[in-house]
């Protein structure tokens, strides 16, 4: 996966926005106004790209056990959140259902009013 398949399978997910909330490096996408999915622009030009993605505590415990290449959250929460780097062990595949994961865990913590709202547009 590169920046660019990243950003359309984001933007792919229904009520998706992106942002730049804590400095021109950090590209935020959300739904809903919550964070479900973080990149480093600048990783992706180094060629070190990561993700931040949240992940159901006990999945996110088997995950890091499971590949190299998922760590706890960078300055995120250890609990909540992986860091996943994108050129490591893990398949294209597998990265785009951890970012489905991080998107649906995301959107079903949102308010029924506001998801009814997302599913309409």
């Amino acid at each position: 996966m590169n920046i660019e398949q990243l950003y359309e399978f984001c933007h792919s997910k229904k009520g998706v926005t992106e942002h730049f909330p804590f400095d021109e490096d950090t590209l935020v996408f959300k739904v809903g106004g919550k964070m479900f999915c973080l990149t480093s622009l600048k990783g992706w030009e180094a060629e070190n790209p990561f993700l931040n993605l949240k992940c159901d505590p006990e999945r996110a415990i088997i995950l890091r056990e499971e590949y190299e290449s998922i760590q706890p959250g960078y300055h995120m929460s250890k609990l909540h959140w992986n860091s996943v780097y994108v050129k490591g062990d893990v398949t294209n595949k597998m990265l785009v259902e951890l970012i489905e994961d991080s998107y649906e865990l995301v959107f079903s913590s949102l308010t029924k009013k506001v998801r009814n709202e997302i599913h309409d547009l």
